[in-house]
């Protein structure tokens, strides 16, 4: 399949929306990329016209950005690129573009960010305790020392 990838660094524009859905659930929120140029003229910077993007960002992807990402913060986000159209019921078209995440991150050239891993737990990790909770019986007995199993 020839999927259009893109790369657009912008601002977020609306709150970030999360559902779980069937497959692992979904992070919905609206992009603004405004382009800046070189104006000679006038000797300074000029904003270009804002482009809007509604970002999916499925499965843990779509977790961590609810979890990390608020309205006005910076971003790079890179994903497929899907342009549809749609009819209203006046008959008018209206084309809508949107952005499949594959990765989301803050843009470091405006601010800082420190990464933190989710916390997770599998099957064969207890949850770690913490240092207030540990156990209160200090005169309990000792663990028996292990023993090797001799085959006979």
């Amino acid at each position: 399949m020839n999927d259009t990838l893109v790369t657009v660094v912008g601002n977020v524009a609306t709150s970030v929306e999360y559902r779980e859905t069937r497959t692992g659930g979904v992070a919905r929120f609206r992009f603004a990329a405004t382009p800046r140029r070189w104006d000679r003229q006038r000797g300074a910077w000029a904003d270009g016209p804002t482009n809007f993007f509604t970002v999916n960002a499925w499965r843990q992807l779509g977790a961590n950005v609810a979890a990390s990402v608020s309205v006005g913060e910076p971003l790079v986000v890179h994903g497929r690129l899907r342009v549809r159209e749609d009819g209203d019921w006046e008959g008018r078209r209206k084309t809508f573009v949107d952005i499949d995440a594959v990765a989301v991150g803050h843009d470091l050239t405006r601010g800082t960010a420190a990464f933190r891993r989710p916390a997770r737990c599998t099957d064969t990790q207890q949850p770690e305790r913490a240092p207030d909770m540990a156990e209160e019986a200090t005169d309990a007995a000792p663990p028996e020392p292990e023993r090797e199993l001799v085959a006979t």
